[in-house]
């Protein structure tokens, strides 16, 4: 029994829960961009190549095909799921600057803060 009891705590922790909700929210945000970049920005890419189909460019070598197209197109994903993370990780960092950055109380309510502890002293 005690080793069930080691399991659940470990699995209630904080961080656990952290790390599944960012893996599931990731994974969300790679269908996202995938798709994004498969049905939006490859057809334009193609276009301004000529109509070129990346997912179809493969080289014959021997009785092998080489398809490196698709490796293109991973690599354009990955890039792409790079940059808008990196997006997003800065609006959460500028976010959280701003929300740490409270505004320090002015001379007046240090003043009236004093009266009351000196009153409540009393």
């Amino acid at each position: 029994m005690g080793m069930l009891k080691e399991f659940k705590e470990f699995a209630m922790k904080g961080n656990v829960i952290d790390l599944a909700v960012g893996v599931v929210i990731g994974a969300a945000f790679g269908a996202i961009v995938s798709a994004v970049v498969d049905h939006i920005l490859m057809p334009i890419v193609g276009m301004i190549t000529g109509g070129i189909n990346f997912d179809s460019l493969a080289v014959k070598v021997g009785d092998a095909e080489l398809k490196y197209g698709m490796a293109i197109s991973a690599i354009v994903k990955f890039l792409a799921i790079a940059f808008f993370l990196f997006l997003v990780i800065k609006a959460v960092n500028s976010a959280k600057k701003k929300e740490v950055a409270a505004p320090a109380p002015t001379p007046e309510e240090i003043a009236l803060l004093r009266e009351i502890r000196d009153a409540l002293k009393k």
